[in-house]
């Protein structure tokens, strides 16, 4: 008993760091947080007040905040989507006999590996809608106009979903390589045996197998696709009017007007819309997984 304590004690140990880093950067400031949520501190006044649920009665009575969870909500969704439509065909042909595939693996993965500003800024002189904008210049170049690709609010949010998808789908391409090349050949062996065609192998031994790659891709797109704030940053900064806001970026410039109690606010909202958004998704791949069973 004695020795398989001392072995379970340096694994003890070795949580110690990350558990202290959790509970310092994430559960502290989420406690102060919720607090301030509940008070009007400002950068205009030394001294805080409570006021009860003012802050989240202001926050359900502002459209814009409505405006921000409708486009955080939009992004998310469409990334994640075009993301996986396009990330698992590339998987499944990189995952073929296919000359220089480490090549092009590492070609569609390596724009995952830059900062999401420096990818920002490199497309917003892309999209420019002046001369020196290459988008509009190779549309010019067969006679077509241009398009104010970030300043219509038309198609803004469309043009940033486009440059995460660009961005992104390499990422999703590499879990859904990994979850692959775990399935064994004797699966589609014997489903040829059987008579099974390439479409029928597709849908009942490819995608089934693939469904813990599924789950993660999607999860943590939609996840980290609401909480979307320095590509717009970077590309539009909420603009054109509040056609690219999202909650992130409409809780900085809360902050950034010192509204530090109301910013709070904001982020305890968002906090409880990413849980109920969490809990139904995995609430839904619950379903799937047990029906796939």
């Amino acid at each position: 008993m004695g020795k398989k304590t001392g072995a379970i004690m340096p694994f003890t140990i070795m949580l110690l760091p990350l558990l202290a880093v959790y509970f310092i950067f994430y559960l502290i400031p989420l406690f102060y947080t919720a607090i301030y949520s509940f008070t009007d501190w400002n950068n205009y006044s030394n001294v805080i007040k409570f006021t009860g649920l003012n802050n989240y009665k202001m926050v359900l009575a502002d459209n814009t905040i409505f405006i921000g969870v409708k486009n955080s909500l939009i992004y998310a969704i469409a990334t994640v989507v075009f993301q996986n439509i396009i990330a698992l065909p590339v998987a499944i042909i990189l995952n073929g006999k296919l000359p220089f595939r480490n090549g092009f693996r590492a070609l569609f993965f390596s724009p995952a590996v830059l900062s999401t500003l420096v990818v920002g800024f490199l497309w917003s002189f892309m999209l420019s809608s002046s001369d020196y904008g290459l988008i509009n210049r190779i549309l010019g170049s067969f006679g077509l106009a241009s398009i104010n690709w970030l300043g219509n609010s038309d198609i803004a949010l469309a043009a940033i979903i486009m440059t995460q998808v660009w961005q992104w789908f390499g990422w999703a391409m590499v879990i859904y390589l990994a979850n692959l090349q775990s399935i064994s050949s004797d699966y589609y062996e014997a489903a040829r045996i059987d008579g099974a065609n390439r479409r029928q192998q597709f849908f009942s031994i490819t995608i089934p197998n693939l469904s813990p790659a599924i789950k993660i891709n999607l999860i943590t797109g939609v996840i980290t696709g609401i909480k979307v704030f320095d590509i717009v940053l970077s590309l539009t900064q909420g603009g054109p009017g509040y056609s690219t806001e999202t909650i992130l970026t409409l809780m900085f410039a809360k902050f950034s007007e010192g509204n530090y109690g109301y910013a709070a606010s904001f982020g305890m909202v968002f906090l409880i819309i990413s849980i109920i958004l969490a809990a139904v998704l995995l609430r839904a791949f619950k379903i799937w997984e047990d029906r796939l069973n």
